[in-house]
């Protein structure tokens, strides 16, 4: 809240004051929402993307009870939201009626930028200060007219009781940023009525638009500020492996919230009119609790300046209060009945479902045959390249490493339920914290990193020294401290988080630190002298390295000072993935150092090289 001084030099806060309609450089800036019975909530997503900086807030209602319509009739009043009756004609859902009319709308239609999402929703934008004129600049001077934004689902963080403190505030436990699941989308462009559509989840291109030049002129850009793959500007909802990203925006998805707003959500049904949709199934989907994720709280000050201000006005005030007092007044009759105790049994039970088993059901079954007859020519060529690519002889293909690890370190505090599979020697997590999806496939089908897991074993002689600089989740290193108990093992990984996964493993494994497996926690990766003090310390005979930040240079310098190298040198993890791009000057310092030959270690997974000498015996 804003502060003041006095005359007499105290510091005392400012009464805050309504707030006035955004304007924006970009011109109309509008969100398209559709509500029922989000009374207790209003305010604050109202506040929230008032601050976030969109110019117009456009609400359709439809068979209200808890006075959400005469809030948002207020609001309108005040200037602040355009509110309309979403009058569904029979055979018709609430959603696509509220889209129906909003695609006529005046408002809308005058728009330069439209973001349609609901009120379970909350547009948080990481890039630059948090403003939406900030980021469509950035998108503009990308040459793009548009951002793919994805969801990223919010959980209950364990909380049971109804609370009235803002919901971005309270819910900070999200699901893992690579959980494909959660990966539906909501998209921000530049509105054109005559060419567009609105959708739920994207703008439909007009038929009458297909065949003409216009389709070229559309860029739209995915969360991360990449730019998108041309298919989705005629077909898609949700994000894929490529696509995907949250580095400039995300769209906070609030569906279930603590066990007692779940009830209220409960009783008061959905947008949709969808029977049973608030069961234990839905509940155990949307409870995602395995990460932190605070960007939200970058708003606090001035989304609760802005709440405040609204409270300002009596009317508005008095609604508030009367939608907070309606629902506590049925919720306290609901937790009194015999039923609540079975109702919070029943979602806790859900809660400790792992998240790679719970299930997400599309909102139609995929129609292969309807989806290839609307691919257009430019998806048709791409399709083509790829089969081509295929044909080729399997060494004269273009393989790419498999992304396996998250690019970012992960929050790895929590300890939600997580489903374990043996892979080779080793059982582990299916966690989507720190796997891709490609990455969770094979650890589902037991494969994870099989070919180092089979290969590597048999390359070393007895007694050898293994050390892996980045060991990311420790599985080749615990594999062989199953596999080959003569041998001595050193995992180096600097984040604590990934210490913590480690160890989470090896007990589940049954793995010790002993003088034969050790993890060191010191992190080397951009200090030569201190890898090649590592080096020299345990007489390494297979170097892994898996840490991005590594670079040939330091690995020159590491190798050059030492009396004995190692035998193998290899490339893994996630420095293999960014490696791979440019592998020249890597393969240039490992040829000066004798590593002259390339092993045949699949390079999906790694690039390995050794000298053409025997290996010294170790002591």
């Amino acid at each position: 809240m804003p502060v003041v001084e006095t005359t007499d030099g105290a510091v005392k806060a400012e009464a805050p004051a309504m707030p006035v309609p955004n304007t924006s450089r970009h011109g109309r800036v509008t969100a398209v929402s559709m509500m029922k019975d989000e009374g207790p909530y209003l305010l604050e997503w109202v506040a929230h993307h008032i601050a976030v900086g969109f110019t117009d807030l456009v609400v359709y209602t439809n068979d209200c009870t808890d006075g959400t319509d005469t809030m948002l009739i207020r609001l309108d009043e005040l200037g602040l939201v355009h509110h309309r009756r979403n009058d569904i004609p029979k055979g018709l859902k609430p959603q696509p009626s509220a889209i129906k009319y909003a695609q006529d709308e005046p408002v809308v239609m005058e728009s330069d930028w439209v973001l349609v999402f609901d009120a379970d929703e909350f547009l948080c934008i990481k890039h630059g200060d948090g403003s939406l004129d900030g980021m469509i600049d950035s998108i503009k001077d990308a040459g793009a007219n548009g951002m793919v934004i994805t969801w990223r689902i919010f959980g209950s963080g364990g909380v049971q009781h109804w609370s009235r403190d803002f919901v971005t505030e309270q819910y900070l436990m999200a699901a893992p940023p690579m959980w494909n699941k959660g990966w539906g989308v909501k998209t921000l462009f530049q509105f054109e009525p005559e060419h567009w559509k609105l959708g739920i989840h994207r703008p439909k291109m007009k038929n009458k638009t297909l065949d003409t030049d216009y389709p070229h002129s559309v860029k739209w850009l995915n969360g991360s500020g990449r730019e998108m793959e041309e298919y989705f500007k005629f077909r898609g909802w949700r994000s894929i492996v490529r696509t995907i990203g949250y580095d400039w925006a995300q769209m906070n998805h609030y569906a279930v919230k603590s066990v007692d707003s779940y009830a209220i959500r409960k009783f008061r049904g959905n947008v949709n009119n969808k029977a049973n949709k608030y069961n234990h199934e839905y509940w155990a989907l949307q409870d995602r609790n395995e990460v932190r994720d605070d960007a939200m709280l970058r708003y606090s000050d001035r989304r609760r300046e802005i709440f405040e201000g609204l409270l300002t006005d009596p009317m508005l005030n008095s609604l508030h209060h009367a939608a907070l007092e309606r629902v506590e007044t049925r919720l306290a009759a609901f937790k009194g009945g015999p039923e609540y105790e079975a109702f919070v049994a029943e979602l806790n039970a859900a809660s400790q479902i792992p998240i790679t088993q719970v299930e997400a059901k599309p909102p139609k079954e995929r129609d292969p045959e309807a989806i290839a007859a609307k691919m257009k020519d430019m998806e048709k060529r791409a399709a083509i390249k790829r089969s081509d690519e295929k044909a080729k002889e399997p060494l004269d293909r273009m393989i790419l490493p498999v992304d396996t690890y998250v690019r970012d370190i992960p929050d790895m505090t929590a300890d939600p339920p997580m489903e374990w599979v043996r892979n080779h020697s080793v059982e582990l997590p299916c966690d989507p914290r720190l796997f891709t999806p490609p990455g969770l496939i094979q650890i589902t089908e037991g494969k994870f990193e099989r070919n180092l897991a089979r290969n590597v074993p048999k390359m070393l002689p007895e007694f050898a020294h293994y050390l892996e600089i980045g060991a990311t989740s420790g599985f080749i290193g615990s594999h062989l401290a199953n596999e080959r108990p003569d041998m001595r093992i050193t995992l180096q990984q600097g984040s604590a988080d990934l210490r913590a996964f480690i160890n989470r493993l090896w007990a589940r494994n049954g793995l010790t630190e002993n003088e034969r497996l050790r993890l060191v926690a010191d992190d080397i990766a951009e200090d030569g002298a201190a890898l090649a003090a590592l080096m020299s310390e345990t007489q390494v005979d297979f170097l892994a390295l898996g840490d991005p930040r590594l670079t040939p240079e330091l690995l020159r310098a590491a190798l050059s000072g030492l009396d004995l190298t190692p035998r193998f040198v290899a490339l893994t993890g996630r420095l293999w993935v960014e490696a791979f791009t440019a592998l020249k000057p890597w393969e240039a310092v490992l040829k000066a150092l004798g590593y002259t030959r390339r092993l045949p270690v699949d390079p999906a997974v790694a690039a390995a090289y050794d000298r053409p000498e025997p290996l010294e015996p170790a002591p």
